[in-house]
């Protein structure tokens, strides 16, 4: 299944209040000092630090509260040094006034753009949950993993792909990377998964519904309504996909890639790359009958597992620019299943290139079991 991502959420109440007593500290120790230096030395104009840093954290009725604070706190000052209508104070308290009041503004505008984030992050979040729906962990005789790994910490959406489609003689499965990345590549990924959700149980054999495939995302890629500012690039569009089909009555899978890293099988300990001597062009370069799309058979027996992934995998670096070594890593945990698999490899992942990818990273492990009572 899919990892849940952490949730972005705007920080507890706990830890702000905790925060609340660095702008009151400060308040004390700036009123205790001023108090006691000497006549020539005025503190005052420190005050403003209080609903200065309140502001970076809290929201504007607290740094409100906390500017009020430090007003009263240089009444009191002045009060006890000279008079609170001495010019200098008067001074002070004028600017501590206008400050704490902008320092309000600013925190009201920041937790307004806080609101608006987690909205926004919440849409994008359902956006992906409709996109890319995850894989169940059984489909007939296959037993099946995912994990999606998005490239930077806030983003919750983007241009890998993976699906799953149950036929009446097996299951197919598609995974698949968008050129570039944003809402654009969000839509792309949104066409070609329902064109293949929608034709992957009607088309009779693996290469007509790779061809639909084709056929679609040309067919959007020159709609002319999508030639605006906005769009002005999707000539360069283009998406590299991994179409399988596995029966379930046949130890064989069959393969077409189009422009997509081969995936790996595992087997009995053993990795070994499932190429294709004939791999098409990516979705989107050519026309719908401009491509001869071939498939490949390889053997695909009890206890086998396929590893398809995309791009943003292999090519992680690390440190070094050491890209990812996915076949090593694997063969080391080639017993594993796809569950145990697929969170290992995740947790190298990371790892190696220290917690932060270039690029999304997706991975689908596919294992054949032995068929669910319902199937046999």
């Amino acid at each position: 299944m899919v990892p849940t991502r952490p949730s972005r959420r705007l920080p507890s109440l706990e830890p702000r209040r905790a925060l609340l007593a660095v702008p009151i500290v400060i308040i004390v120790l700036v009123t205790l000092v001023d108090i006691l230096a000497p006549p020539r030395v005025h503190l005052g104009p420190f005050l403003v630090a209080a609903p200065a840093v309140t502001a970076s954290f809290a929201g504007p009725r607290t740094t409100a509260f906390v500017g009020a604070l430090a007003v009263l706190a240089q009444v009191a000052v002045a009060s006890v040094r000279t008079s609170a209508v001495d010019l200098n104070h008067s001074f002070q308290l004028i600017t501590l006034i206008l400050m704490s009041a902008f320092v309000t503004s600013f925190a009201a505008r920041r937790e307004r753009h806080e609101r608006e984030v987690t909205q926004l992050r919440t849409v994008a979040t359902a956006a992906q949950e409709v996109v890319l729906k995850p894989l169940p962990h059984r489909i007939g005789p296959l037993r099946i993993a995912s994990v999606y790994l998005a490239a930077e910490s806030e983003a919750q959406i983007g241009g890998d792909l993976y699906a799953a489609a149950r036929t009446e003689q097996g299951t197919r499965f598609i995974v698949g990377d968008v050129r570039g990345k944003g809402l654009s590549a969000v839509g792309d990924a949104a066409l070609l998964l329902g064109a293949f959700r929608g034709a992957a149980h009607r088309q009779p054999d693996l290469p007509m519904l790779v061809g639909f495939l084709e056929g679609t995302v040309a067919s959007d890629l020159d709609d002319p309504t999508a030639a605006d500012a906005a769009t002005a690039d999707r000539g360069e569009t283009f998406i590299t996909a991994a179409v399988l089909d596995i029966p379930d009555d046949e130890p064989a899978l069959h393969l077409i890639s189009c422009g997509h890293p081969p995936p790996l099988l595992l087997r009995r300990g053993r990795v070994s790359l499932l190429e294709m001597r004939h791999p098409a062009p990516p979705l989107g370069l050519t026309g719908f009958a401009d491509t001869d799309h071939r498939a490949a058979t390889f053997a695909f027996g009890h206890g086998d597992i396929a590893l398809l992934y995309t791009d943003g995998v292999i090519e992680a670096r690390n440190g070094d620019g050491a890209f990812y070594p996915l076949e090593e890593r694997a063969a080391g945990m080639a017993d594993k299943g796809p569950d145990a698999l697929l969170a290992r490899l995740r947790e190298d992942l990371l790892d190696h290139v220290g917690g932060h990818l270039g690029d999304d990273a997706a991975m689908v492990a596919i294992e054949r079991a032995d068929p669910c009572p319902e199937d046999v």
